[in-house]
């Protein structure tokens, strides 16, 4: 009967610590708004609006970038495109989101590109400011052409 009591009593606190983890655990989709579009303006490349989608898990955080500024001339396999997301930090600084992954693109249709990866903080603000975009060694440079809407990113 007492090691019945001594288990019951384990099972209960271990129970309790789970709970606790679980409430004191950043939430994963703590970023608002968790979609934004933004203009680019990509010189010879084009122009168009942009999609960004944003995640954030802890202090790590992803972007996932679709722009109508920029199409595939040719079918691009997944995983060629490359990019480096710039981002104006809390009005004042910038950070950078970067990565090489992307879904396969049809010739002809917006290229699409990401998650790509960065640190935040709490508070943290980031609304897009450029965008670089490297797909079979040739780069496109974007600068953004209007406001975030319908907003910054906040963290």
């Amino acid at each position: 009967m007492r090691h019945g009591r001594l288990a019951l009593g384990s099972a209960l606190g271990a129970g309790a610590l789970a709970v606790s983890a679980l409430v004191l655990a950043p939430a994963a989709g703590a970023v608002e708004p968790q979609e934004a579009t933004i203009g680019f303006d990509c010189g010879s490349f084009g122009s168009g609006s942009a999609t960004l989608k944003a995640t954030q898990n802890g202090t790590a955080a992803t972007i996932e970038v679709s722009t109508s500024a920029i199409t595939a001339p040719i079918d691009v396999g997944a995983g060629a495109v490359s990019s480096e997301l710039t981002l104006t930090k809390n009005g004042s600084g910038t950070t950078t989101f970067t990565g090489n992954s992307n879904p396969a693109i049809p010739a002809g249709s917006p290229v699409s590109t990401g998650p790509l990866n960065g640190t935040v903080a709490a508070g943290d603000s980031l609304e897009g400011k450029s965008l670089k975009v490297v797909v079979f060694g040739i780069t496109a440079n974007c600068n953004a052409t209007s406001a975030q809407s319908p907003g910054p990113f906040k963290f």
